[in-house]
């Protein structure tokens, strides 16, 4: 398979000055005196990306993400190590970026498409294609400082789709635009993943990494942190998140992971045991409109003024199906004494799952989400199957109430 992107010790870094006098004095000595500090942003990224695949890069706000891709599409040269790609690329990165505000829509739809390596014959063809995908009707004729930020997205992902590339990357750009264009926007994505474009795609929505991608990449502090399925790297991911302050207040919070699980917290409280019950009894195998209870066990190792409980379930490609915990439920969980036992079982009765392999993941925590005061987060505790029931007939993932009416008129 063709390699696309390969990346080899890969680092960026920026030269930083107290002041702009630093920098003149700097300049006007030819760098005999140093006036400034560098900030590797990121370093000896190692990584290659194969054609036809889609990979989500995540990681916090100043994680390296956008110099990462300005750095994959050539706007910025790495400070070490080298780079490769195809040279058909197209990047939906900052939002406008490539446009000149004092002319029209349809003049930067030229000029944008030019800087993609297109002739003007080209463009010419385009050009109706692209005006319609945009929808954005007379203000096409108009100047583009003129348009709000959802405009400005739809012109942008208009024309870096225009033509299909051999890569298309997106920067968390769509999550200014309207629901309506990113449903569409996510319909051309996927119909250029089915024709073997390769996808960099940046985004704070979970949904959308797994949706659209088949793999990740973690960044932390500007390093890769992760690299594997989408699930789990945004599991880890998450797990990281949640111990940001509980490292600082509790040394021993940590991260577990396997092949099958992953765990985190800062072992204030441990989850001992974790079961399925289906009609009352241990399993792993259930009918859709079976009752079922989640029975969890766990301990106190600490005094705890409170503590909440939640779940979550989720189908076999970690997208989350629903989830609840006592805060939300109005079960108060308080006065926990050190070495107390507790067990907790949570009923779902005539589960409403369509067919297929989902996990129940268990956390114990502060507050009304495991990311504050996370104790134990037990990710992927149980794996189980849902089969079709013989008097149930639907598509999808769950079994809502359907009632039809009909009558001539």
């Amino acid at each position: 398979m063709k390699k696309q992107l390969v990346a080899r010790n890969l680092g960026k870094a920026f030269r930083r000055y107290a002041s702009p006098r630093h920098r003149l004095y700097e300049w006007l000595t030819l760098g005999k005196y140093c006036q400034h500090h560098t900030k590797w942003v990121l370093r000896n990224l190692d990584f290659t990306i194969e054609q036809g695949e889609a990979v989500g890069i995540v990681g916090r706000n100043g994680a390296g993400k956008s110099t990462l891709l300005k750095m994959m599409t050539g706007v910025l040269q790495p400070s070490e190590g080298h780079i490769s790609r195809s040279e058909n690329i197209s990047a939906l990165l900052e939002l406008g970026m490539g446009f000149h505000g004092d002319f029209t829509g349809r003049q930067n739809i030229y000029m944008a498409c030019q800087l993609y390596g297109m002739q003007k014959i080209e463009i010419d063809d385009l050009i109706s294609e692209v005006i319609a995908f945009a929808e954005i009707g007379d203000y096409i004729e108009l100047p583009v400082k003129t348009y709000s930020s959802g405009m400005l997205v739809r012109l942008a992902f208009s024309v870096a789709t225009a033509k299909k590339p051999d890569i298309l990357i997106v920067d968390e750009a769509l999550a200014v635009g309207d629901a309506y264009f990113q449903h569409k926007c996510y319909k051309r994505i996927r119909e250029y993943k089915e024709q073997g474009v390769t996808l960099l795609f940046v985004s704070h929505d979970p949904l959308a990494i797994k949706s659209l991608c088949n793999r990740a990449i973690l960044l932390e502090h500007g390093a890769l942190a992760m690299d594997g399925p989408p699930d789990q790297v945004l599991d880890y991911y998450n797990a990281l998140i949640a111990l940001d302050g509980d490292t600082q207040d509790n040394p021993a919070a940590h991260i577990q992971q396997d092949n099958r699980s992953m765990r985190s917290g800062n072992g204030d409280a441990t989850i001992t045991q974790v079961d399925l019950l289906v009609n009352e009894q241990s399993s792993r195998k259930c009918e859709t409109g079976d009752n079922i209870a989640i029975n969890v066990n766990m301990q106190i190792n600490v005094d705890l003024a409170s503590i909440t409980l939640g779940f979550l379930i989720k189908d076999r490609l970690g997208n989350e199906i629903f989830g609840s915990n006592t805060h939300h439920l109005g079960l108060n969980l308080s006065h926990l004494k050190k070495e107390d036992l507790w067990q907790c079982i949570i009923t779902l009765p005539h589960i409403a799952l369509g067919p297929g392999s989902y996990s129940i993941s268990i956390a114990l925590h502060s507050s009304s989400q495991h990311l504050d005061g996370n104790y134990d987060w037990w990710d992927r505790a149980i794996v189980f199957e849902v089969y079709p029931s013989n008097n149930l007939v639907f598509t999808g993932a769950v079994n809502l109430p359907v009632n039809i009416q009909s009558q001539k008129i």
